[in-house]
């Protein structure tokens, strides 16, 4: 008897195959000859109030890329230890730039920091890691990855048909024209790379011009990455992360269990670690065990880590930006 479970797998995987394979799933009309698009018109005209017309616009020149289903179907590169991952980001000239960034940009730092307790330096290192401070915003047409990820990728459908819905909205209530706005090939947007339902939600008009423009104008992306952090309980003033020292056996088994904070600090000694600086024994923490050339290196994340795992789930992106924004401080200073 065939297993279930094993033939319910074996379909999924024959239909992901299909949908990302297939090039003759390429409709003439965008996508509004697509299996799936007739049910999502009419639910962006019912519960919305857009047009059959403007939608029909939109998806007719909406054009689905084999380059997109290619990125995100392909198997995963080998991964990347912790050194590895640092080398990417820890770079003198990515330093530099964030120097040179944060004086340019120092009043809206500045403004950013006290109407949202967010310090700088980490607001500039987001935007350091994700698109070298605007220098690689990604270059597709927001409406081309979305479409192609919604209708054409099952195993994430449901959430890239989200995103698109909301970028749609997004457009009308800010005014863009959802034909031109740009970004990664998973949607992302702007020099702090939001996805539409983020932007919805933390993008600013920080200069107030009357639009929350994270794309070209900088003053609304220092503003906009300040508020995510802000509405993610960032604490002004409060450490980040605290390198650690084996102090005994490591617990191996007890690093890298959650990104949120679930240990108590007291309770570190006990699976082989000491901290570097001073942490109240009550405080919980996230011991992590991070590997790279040398050997391991062990840190204890803290609220404001995990804050920063909410803009990326990783808590090597976390290090990361981190590590950059405290090498950017270091050299502004120096």
């Amino acid at each position: 008897m065939v297993n279930k479970g094993l033939a319910r797998t074996i379909m999924l995987r024959l239909l992901v195959l299909l949908f990302v394979c297939a090039p003759s799933l390429v409709f003439a009309d965008g996508y509004l000859s697509h299996p799936g698009y007739a049910a999502f018109e009419q639910r962006m005209v019912s519960e919305h109030g857009f047009s059959e017309g403007e939608l029909r616009a939109w998806f007719g020149q909406a054009e689905r890329k084999q380059s997109i289903l290619d990125a995100i179907s392909r198997p995963a590169e080998k991964r990347l230890t912790w050194g590895e991952y640092r080398k990417i980001f820890m770079t003198d000239s990515r330093i530099s730039a964030g120097v040179a960034f944060a004086k340019e940009n120092a009043a809206a730092l500045k403004r950013a920091e006290d109407e949202y307790g967010v310090a700088p330096e980490i607001i500039v290192a987001i935007i350091g890691v994700e698109t070298r401070y605007g220098g690689n915003m990604g270059s597709y047409r927001v409406i081309d990855s979305l479409s192609t990820l919604a209708f054409d990728y099952p195993p994430r459908a449901k959430f890239f048909m989200g995103q698109l819905e909301h970028f749609l909205i997004m457009t009308r209530e800010q005014g863009f024209d959802a034909m031109e706005l740009k970004g990664s090939y998973a949607g992302a947007m702007g020099m702090g790379q939001f996805i539409p339902s983020s932007f919805r939600d933390f993008a600013v008009d920080f200069d107030g011009d009357g639009k929350a423009d994270i794309w070209s104008n900088t003053t609304d992306a220092i503003g906009s990455v300040a508020n995510y952090f802000a509405k993610h309980k960032w604490t002004h003033g409060e450490p980040v992360v605290v390198e650690a020292d084996v102090a005994g056996t490591i617990d191996s088994a007890a690093m890298n269990v959650s990104l949120e904070p679930s240990v108590a600090a007291g309770e570190l000694a006990t699976i082989g670690l000491r901290p570097r600086s001073d942490i109240a024994p009550e405080l919980r923490v996230s011991p992590m065990q991070m590997e790279t050339e040398a050997g391991y290196e062990y840190w204890v994340g803290l609220h404001n880590f995990y804050v920063i795992t909410r803009y990326n789930h990783s808590s090597m992106y976390a290090l990361a930006v981190y590590q950059l924004s405290a090498a950017i401080a270091a050299q502004a200073q120096s």
